[in-house]
């Protein structure tokens, strides 16, 4: 009688349409792994000495230039705290980025040979293990805490890929925007874990800040075995006309074999490699804000944790209602044929990218008041969830067949740029954390930005690639698959 109500969940599940129970856990496996990626960057502030604070002054003196050394007051207790340079926490900041870096091209591949329900689960669940060891490892000194987040990265590095090879088999084309912006669960994950971290490490210390993410993570890991199958076919439990209706629209732009990616037709493909620096430019303002977010709040507009950690949550709250507002425009542009899926893709940058790249210019000379500055991020960062229309989902325009591996490319790229922006912000803020340092950080974020989004909007494309198409080979043996 102990599974009853896990029986009982099963079942009131199965009422609903699968895919959307599939979308459900999609969205729940990418909050989770950025609750385990994220938390770092609030939780690093309470375990090292505070450097320099403008909390002291409050961020409502105006005077957002102006530096001061720590007051001589008590440092609160939260834990034990680790003599890291602003070097040594930017090395810990990306170390999980690294690792990332190393499993996100692989992936793909591995998603579309043995499978995306695995690959996620896996992932999930030895996530929950390292981030329960991390404070061991910062016990340990700081290179094992770094050691800690790579391995960490690597894990996280297979699950993007693998839940695009899943949409790939799992949405109908017309929902493929809502699929994708099931995606933002990550986004959403940002909002609940920095204000949750924040609180945790004022009343419990900052070990709690590891534990408690660890456990709602090794729980999500059984509900997605529980709910999550490779494909249609697979599902134990989906009902037929569902089953028929998926596979129906999908059509036979997904091979049922398990087929090698064209490398040299990725090389030379203009709309892919378009793709790939849109990509980039969207990594970049993500992982700049994710990683230098709280350390701008803290240091330049003088918050404390608690409400450093949940201001700059903000900006990732209107991204992921933002991505299912776009998501949704974007499947009714579509469904009704208003616009072309190149039309689509290409006009959306506009949103997703140019505009978000504009009001980190803007940061620059109007956000001299803390709060018009933490309202200028969440504009841009909240426009950036026009991505779900733009590269979040090109690569299953480009080739159903291989989405994970499409998107395992871009993403080995595109996550450089996580440790790439704290050696940045390292360098600037070396010496003093003020608003001149941080304005030549927005400057190159707003470049990176806007300029992939002009060379998307001139070489890219929302149309099935030809090297999408299996060999000759291939197609009969899915024709013979079929007949048996």
């Amino acid at each position: 009688m102990v599974y009853t109500p896990v029986v009982r969940l099963i079942k009131a599940s199965d009422r609903i349409p699968t895919r959307f129970n599939v979308a459900v856990m999609l969205f729940l496996a990418c909050l989770i792994s950025y609750m385990l990626r994220v938390n770092m960057s609030v939780n690093i502030l309470a375990m090292v000495p505070p450097i320099q604070s403008k909390a002291a002054i409050g961020p409502a003196s105006g005077d957002t230039n102006r530096t001061a050394p720590v007051p001589d007051v008590k440092v609160p207790d939260y834990g034990p705290r680790y003599n890291w340079s602003s070097h040594d926490q930017s090395i810990i900041l990306g170390a999980y980025f690294y690792g990332y870096l190393v499993s996100s091209l692989p992936a793909g591949v591995c998603a579309e040979r043995f499978g995306g329900r695995n690959m996620v689960g896996l992932s999930l669940a030895f996530s929950a293990l390292l981030t329960a060891l991390t404070p061991l490892a910062a016990d340990s000194g700081m290179w094992a805490t770094v050691a800690n987040r790579v391995v960490l990265g690597i894990l996280g590095g297979f699950l993007y890929p693998a839940l695009h090879n899943l949409i790939s088999k799992w949405a109908p084309p017309d929902e493929k925007g809502k699929f994708v912006s099931a995606l933002m669960g990550g986004t959403f994950g940002t909002v609940v874990t920095w204000p949750l971290v924040g609180v945790l490490i004022e009343t419990l210390g900052w070990s709690f800040a590891f534990y408690i993410p660890a456990a709602i993570a090794a729980v999500a890991a059984a509900l997605w075995y529980l709910m999550v199958a490779d494909s249609p076919a697979a599902h134990p439990r989906i009902r037929a006309d569902e089953q028929e209706y998926i596979e129906k629209s999908l059509g036979d732009t997904i091979s049922k074999s398990k087929l090698l990616p064209p490398v040299l037709s990725l090389a030379t493909s203009l709309p892919f490699l378009s793709l790939l620096v849109l990509h980039f430019g969207n990594l970049w303002g993500l992982y700049f804000l994710i990683t230098a977010a709280p350390k701008f709040m803290n240091e330049v507009l003088g918050f404390n944790l608690a409400k450093a950690g949940f201001l700059a949550a903000m900006p990732y709250l209107a991204r992921s209602l933002a991505a299912f507002v776009f998501g949704t425009i974007g499947d009714h542009l579509r469904k009704k044929s208003i616009l072309g899926v190149t039309a689509i893709r290409k006009s959306f940058c506009i949103f997703s990218h140019i505009i978000p790249g504009l009001f980190l210019v803007g940061l620059i000379y109007i956000g001299f008041d803390a709060y018009v500055c933490v309202a200028i991020i969440t504009l841009s960062l909240g426009f950036n969830g026009a991505s779900t229309m733009t590269n979040l989902q090109n690569s299953q325009d480009l080739a159903p067949n291989f989405a994970g591996t499409l998107y395992g490319i871009i993403n080995f790229v595109g996550t450089s740029s996580g440790f790439i922006s704290p050696i940045l912000v390292a360098h600037f803020t070396a010496e003093r954390s003020t608003m001149d340092e941080w304005s030549a950080v927005f400057l190159i974020g707003a470049a990176v930005y806007i300029v992939p989004a002009i060379a998307f909007v001139l070489f890219g494309s929302g149309e099935v690639q030809k090297w999408n198409e299996p060999a000759p080979s291939n197609r009969v043996a899915d024709a013979e698959r079929e007949r048996t």
